[in-house]
């Protein structure tokens, strides 16, 4: 029985797989740097062995998964590719994997995460399944009906997979510094649409989505009456979103999540969507409604009066929406931002649309920008998006202090970096004073 050894095992994507390996029996270690991730509590909880990169990690024996975020030059792709041993890259393994079941890949420029995460509670309230979502979180079952994943589109990794279904959340133009152009990202969902073997959900209020040609069955929701399934008489309530679904112009049911914002409306009806097609009951899609949501989505915490948000926002788009989620789920509260920019190139490209997005926010703080392991440094600062966007100011490290004015306020961290460092500086911070409040009045 082989190892299946991850390089770069504490990525989002690789510790999902890692996850899918070790329930199904398999066994698995990884390395990857010494920094802490988020994903690394639940490998640690699994006993999956994690290691400082060294090329002494790879065995003869061992079947070698390496993350797309690491060259070829890398000490120890170099050293399995010297050895010969079964070698893949995060994408094409999982390519193969998913062959085993009925497999619905979910894709979009934006909400594929979230998306990911509600069809695969739903499902696994009803059949067993195994899933792949992108804030970490994996599992697998030997018995698997389904195989629920998150296809991304980033240097059209997607193409690896032949899915049974596919849902198609929109389009847009990302990752500037892979794609030309928007016309490139729509030839390379398109590419994926023709790999989709027997069905297409896709959002037919994105005009985009609406050029996609398809072999197979393409069925459209959205908030359009033109759309094979639409929201219709959506209220936002005290417990979240309530909304009618009609399909084809015939009332269905009604539904109810427990999340804000169109865009999340968008995302439940891209599931019951799926689900009727499949063939379940709506009583059991109507389990929507105990969705815990997936990590670093509009994730929630109470400290004191204040309501502290954790969002993998990086995209104009995305930044929009949770600002709008906040907005209509805390509509008497302050909505202050702190904004981690990430990647130099999206930053560059997009610094307008940041700005515009950012000022939707009653106050904006923003950190340095985040550059990636593909692209360390650029000449851009963060000063530069400051310059557009009145009020706002460059947030340290050392100085989250600044934030303990914002009383009875909504405080959300956004980044696809690591943000979650100024979250907790600032956490730390409250504690201390706490304490010292404590032994004052002790």
């Amino acid at each position: 029985m082989t190892t299946y050894h991850f390089i770069g095992i504490k990525g989002t994507g690789m510790s999902a797989l890692a996850h899918i390996l070790h329930d199904s029996g398999e066994k698995v270690q990884g390395s990857d740097v010494d920094k802490r991730f988020f994903t690394q509590e639940g490998l640690e909880d699994k006993n999956i062995p994690i290691f400082p990169f060294s090329e002494n990690n790879i065995k003869d024996e061992y079947t070698i998964i390496a993350g797309n975020a690491f060259s070829d030059e890398h000490i120890e792709i170099k050293e399995a590719k010297r050895k010969g041993n079964t070698f893949y890259r995060y994408h094409e393994f999982l390519g193969e994997w998913l062959k085993q079941f009925t497999s619905i890949a979910v894709t979009g420029a934006h909400g594929k995460t979230s998306t990911t995460g509600l069809l695969a509670h739903v499902l696994n309230e009803t059949y067993p399944i195994s899933y792949l979502i992108g804030d970490g979180t994996g599992k697998g079952h030997v018995d698997s009906k389904y195989f629920v994943f998150e296809a991304c589109e980033y240097r059209r990794h997607f193409l690896r997979y032949e899915p049974n279904y596919a849902i198609m959340t929109n389009i847009d133009f990302d990752h500037p510094d892979y794609f030309t152009s928007i016309d490139d990202v729509f030839d390379a969902f398109q590419s994926m649409a023709d790999r989709v073997k027997k069905g297409i959900i896709a959002c037919g209020d994105d005009e985009q989505l609406q050029q996609i040609q398809a072999k197979v069955p393409v069925v459209y929701y959205g908030f359009a009456d033109t759309n094979d399934f639409q929201a219709q008489n959506v209220n936002e309530t005290a417990n979240g979103t309530e909304f009618d679904v009609f399909v084809r112009n015939t009332y269905y049911d009604t539904f109810i999540i427990p999340t804000y914002g169109n865009h999340n409306v968008l995302n439940a009806l891209s599931v019951i969507a799926i689900c009727h097609y499949e063939g379940m009951r709506a009583e059991d899609i109507k389990k929507i409604s105990t969705f815990k949501g997936v990590k670093r989505r509009f994730t929630e915490k109470n400290i004191g009066d204040q309501i502290i948000i954790d969002d993998y926002a990086h995209h104009p788009k995305e930044i929009t929406a949770t600002i709008d989620s906040a907005r209509k789920k805390y509509p008497n509260k302050s909505i202050v931002a702190i904004f981690q920019p990430h990647t130099y190139t999206r930053t560059k490209t997009f610094l307008q649309e940041f700005a515009d997005s950012l000022s939707l926010a009653d106050h904006v703080y923003l950190c340095d920008i985040f550059g990636s392991a593909r692209e360390e440094s650029g000449k851009l600062t963060i000063s530069d998006l400051q310059k557009l966007i009145d009020d706002s100011s460059i947030l340290e490290l050392s100085h989250t202090d600044s934030l303990l004015g914002y009383r009875d306020s909504v405080l959300i961290f956004m980044g696809a970096g690591d943000i979650q460092k100024f979250q907790q500086a600032y956490e730390e911070q409250i504690d201390a004073l706490n304490n010292d409040n404590e032994l004052k009045n002790a």
